[in-house]
Parts: structure tokens; sequence; C-alpha cells
């Protein structure tokens, strides 16, 4: 799958982290730091995404930037605000004086998953969105609502539905789960977890912050954690069957992933459904390089070029 050469920047940069890859004649460098809101902000969402970039590519050499020649970005919030999109990418292009290619964060996780093929990618992150694309690059979209309206079984799902259960078991209206100490010692006290949620600056990443903690539990055989599970499978599940036509491939992406015992039990669940799962072939940054440098995949109708 790998098309990209020497001097080419792969970005992904989605709400929770930014990653960047740069190739270089005799090997690969790689920086991180967090995310972006995304370019549904507008003005701010371009100003986060540039802050953003600026920090993830501040932990490469500055002398290594200098051969940058073509630069490929999967960036959140694209499709929501492609001129907002338009003008970030037209403000990298300038910076390094190379042309670049911004897609989503989805669409490059696409691409990287299945190897530039057709299918559907279910992510399962901070958020929740299946994508499936076809042979002649039209694309279907299930859930990815964000964290008012959508994004079922997803990661700030997982965890805001952790926190009120725990909410639910002070209040004697839910069943006791061991998820209550950890939710109390999350914002110094069930009954601070409001505010605490509340006055985050990005709420969604707070809260998918505890579904780790709920897997662990759930694991560990506490019921109500393990209940929340089970209802975030089947709604991945069901978010990935709305989009795919049967027996068609499935990919999984995303934070959720990286639980062997809840992708076991994801997996599972979608191969009961009629899909067929295949493990991802690389990742986002791999995806957006691998459509920044091959103009004849099928994503490329969905793709910005500076």
């Amino acid at each position: 799958m790998d098309r990209a050469d020497a001097g080419d920047l792969g970005i992904d940069l989605g709400k929770t982290s930014c990653r960047v890859r740069l190739i270089c004649p005799d090997g690969v460098l790689e920086g991180q730091a967090n995310g972006a809101a995304g370019f549904a902000a507008g003005d701010e969402g371009v100003a986060q995404a540039l802050a953003a970039l600026d920090a993830a590519l501040g932990q490469l050499p500055a002398s290594a930037l200098v051969e940058v020649r073509r630069v490929g970005i999967g960036a959140a919030g694209v499709d929501a605000n492609r001129e907002a999109a338009s003008a970030f990418a037209r403000t990298v292009a300038a910076r390094f004086g190379a042309p670049v290619t911004v897609v989503s964060d989805a669409l490059a996780a696409h691409a990287g998953a299945l190897g530039g093929d057709r299918g559907t990618v279910l992510i399962a992150g901070t958020g929740a969105v299946a994508f499936h694309l076809d042979a002649g690059g039209v694309l279907q979209r299930a859930d990815g609502w964000g964290i008012w309206v959508g994004d079922l079984g997803s990661g700030r799902w997982i965890g805001q539905e952790g926190l009120r259960r725990s909410l639910q078991a002070r209040d004697l209206i839910g069943p006791p789960t061991s998820l209550a100490e950890p939710a109390a010692a999350l914002g110094g006290g069930l009954e601070e977890l409001p505010r605490y949620v509340s006055d985050s600056p990005q709420p969604q990443r707070l809260l998918a912050g505890f579904a780790p903690t709920v897997l662990r539990h759930a694991e560990a055989g506490d019921r109500v954690a393990a209940a929340i599970v089970d209802e975030a499978v089947r709604h991945l599940s069901a978010t990935a069957a709305a989009c795919t036509p049967p027996k068609d491939r499935v990919s999984v992406v995303g934070g959720l992933t990286s639980s062997d015992w809840f992708l076991e039990r994801l997996v599972a669940s979608l191969g009961s459904l009629g899909l067929d799962v295949t493990p991802p072939v690389a990742d986002a940054v791999a995806g957006a390089l691998l459509i920044c440098t091959s103009p004849s995949l099928p994503h490329e109708r969905l793709a910005i070029r500076v």
C-alpha cells in the first residue's frame, strides 16, 4: 500500500490528537500533540488546527521539515466546513511551498484501513461513525452526529454512561456499581461531576477518558459496566450495518480497539450480522498519504487539493 516517498508528510488531525509522519531518505520521523476542535468551528477551528499542527511538528527536527515536498492531511470537520478546511490547506501549502491534499479524518482512516479499496470503516474512538465507500467514490455514512445527538457506542458515550450510572447508583435509582468510586475520584465527589464535566472546554474528551475505566470494570465482572459495554457493541454494530451491504468488508479502527477484550466482542457482533470483518491495513496517517499520492482512488472526489 505504501506509495509515499521521501519528503512526503502525512498528518492525522483529529479532535483528540494530531499525529504527523515525515518520510525521510533514511527512515521515518513522527510527532504527536493534542488535537483540535475541527473546522466546523470556522476561523477558530482553523487557528486551533494550525496550533495543533505546530505542536506536533515541533517534535521533528526543523532541518527535516525543509525537505517537505507533498502533504497529505486527514482532519476533523472537513465536510462540515470545506471553506475553512481549504483556508487551512492554503496556509499549510504556503508554509511548506508544497502541494497539500486535505480530506476528512474519517476518509483518511478509511483509506488507511482498507488500503484505498472500497468497503466500510467503523471508527470507534472518542466519537463513532461508519463510512462506506464504493468503487465509484459514492460515500454513505451512519452516525458521527456528535456529542449531543449521536456517536452512539463511542468512547464518549461509554464514559458518559459510566458516570451517569454511577450517579444513579448514588441516588439508589440504579444498581450499585464499582464504577462509583473512580467516578467520584474523577470530579472530587459524585455530586461534583455535573459541574466538572460542564466546565470542561472539551467535554467529549473528558468523558471519553473515563471509557477505559468502564471497560476494565466490565472485564472484571461489574454488571453495570458490562451492560454498558454490551449496549455500546450493539450501537456500533448497528451503525456499521446501516451503511454496509451484506457480506461486504468492514474494518474497525479507533481508540476503543486498543482493548482486545472489547474488540473481540465487537468483531463477533459484526460477524453475526453477516459482515466480513478484516483487520486494518494501516492507520489514518498512511491513509492521508495514500490519498495525497494516489489521485486515482475513489476517495479523490472528496479531496481538497491546493
